[in-house]
């Protein structure tokens, strides 16, 4: 559904563009010193029995007794989506409590609590801070001012995050971690043929990860790792990191990114990535795409890749795969399709693997489709779960080629 923007957000909108100007440039301007804290960013769908998700958010807040506030700004029912979430925190040990600030509340007047120095001392009270999925752009439209600066209660967030504290989110909550975010975004066929556009489908995030990596969530679920790479490219990041559902990723202030729950997360690496200006679609040449799974680390400061316990021992050897078989997926963008085949890739006698993206029905280019090539490379490498049928896999190429389709589609 296409959002209509008012006009008066499309004008805080266009002054905050013109103040980032960049990704790199947001994260300087934003950031006075390195913050102490961590984050906890969650891909959404986070079920209640999660409990190692659960339970690292009140570690990071202090553990027992930990003070967090919940910020259901985001929720089409805050008052249920809040009291929901705190209880759940509370049942792990936490002293969670709402901030009741949304536009969804009856009368509320939302740039007016954002400027709350109560509910910004109330913040600043917790050594957490916990924002619900829903829509990402009310956050943003409440909590950052029409010229691009923080409200109090944002500030507050801030406050909370430089002195140590986690802030942690999931779905909407986990989209504004970044310094851009998908705002009205198009299906994921839809954004790699029509393309993304500032103020339209992209718009200015919250920036607590920094200005080096684009975040993006539901990201195995709903193939989404396609519509990444737009993004990427248009806001000029190198490094995306996709969490997929009931799945968190934790950043400490030392750069570090550790997997916890239930899948992973896919890292997408655009450094030496090329386009082809003569193609006039989408195209991308010599990216490189992992899959860090649970218990897996990434340091984003160094590059360093550390592998679960269970995968220490488990380093995938290319001259006795386990595979013999072509891989192909005729759906790449379907659920878990891109984790499928790029398992089946790292431990195969085949090095090459592809997979086929076609515009449904209601899309609006019906002429062309998009080929997506995966080859493990000298330096892609796998490592086998002892425990589980579960790989993490690193360094693969990807290169995306439009194909052009015979008409009609559907009759």
């Amino acid at each position: 559904m296409q959002r209509s923007m008012p006009m008066g957000w499309r004008i805080w909108l266009a002054l905050w563009l013109v103040f980032i100007l960049g990704p790199a440039q947001a994260d300087e301007a934003s950031q006075a010193s390195t913050p102490q804290g961590s984050l906890l960013i969650i891909g959404g769908a986070l079920r209640a029995d999660n409990a190692e998700v659960w339970d690292r958010l009140v570690k990071l807040a202090g553990g027992a007794g930990a003070r967090i506030a919940v910020l259901p700004t985001a929720a089409g029912n805050p008052e249920r989506s809040g009291r929901t979430l705190a209880t759940r925190l509370n049942q792990h040990g936490a002293l969670a409590f709402v901030v009741p600030l949304s536009a969804r509340f009856p009368g509320a007047d939302v740039r007016a609590q954002a400027e709350s120095e109560e509910l910004a001392r109330q913040i600043r009270s917790a050594n957490g801070v916990y924002f619900t999925g829903g829509d990402q752009a009310r956050i943003t439209q409440a909590l950052v001012r029409p010229d691009g600066s923080r409200s109090a209660v944002l500030e507050a967030v801030w406050d909370v995050y430089r002195r140590g504290g986690v802030i942690a989110g999931t779905s909407a909550g986990a989209a504004v971690m970044s310094s851009t975010m998908y705002y009205d975004a198009k299906t994921v066929f839809g954004t790699l043929s029509v393309g993304v556009r500032d103020g339209v489908e992209l718009a200015p995030g919250l920036g607590f990860v920094g200005g080096d990596v684009f975040i993006d969530q539901h990201f195995l679920a709903r193939g989404r790792f396609a519509r990444m790479l737009p993004a990427m490219l248009k806001k000029g990041y190198r490094l995306g990191l996709g969490i997929d559902e009931n799945t968190a990723i934790v950043i400490g202030p030392g750069r570090e990114v550790e997997v916890l729950g239930y899948q992973g997360a896919v890292l997408v690496d655009l450094s030496q990535a090329s386009t082809a200006a003569e193609l006039k679609d989408f195209n991308l040449s010599n990216a490189r795409i992992s899959y860090l799974d649970h218990g897996d680390r990434y340091n984003r400061a160094t590059g360093a890749y550390t592998p679960s316990a269970d995968k220490v021992e488990g380093k995938v050897d290319p001259a006795s795969p386990d595979l013999r078989e072509p891989v192909f997926s005729s759906d790449i963008l379907g659920h878990n399709a891109l984790l499928v085949l790029m398992e089946k890739l790292i431990d195969n006698s085949e090095d090459k693997a592809v997979g086929i993206a076609i515009p449904g029905p209601t899309e609006a280019r019906q002429d062309t489709g998009y080929e997506f090539t995966f080859r493990r490379m000298a330096d892609s490498v796998g490592y086998a779960s002892a425990s589980s049928e579960a790989y993490s896999i690193l360094n693969l190429r990807l290169d995306v080629r439009p194909v052009k389709l015979a008409q009609p589609l559907y009759h």
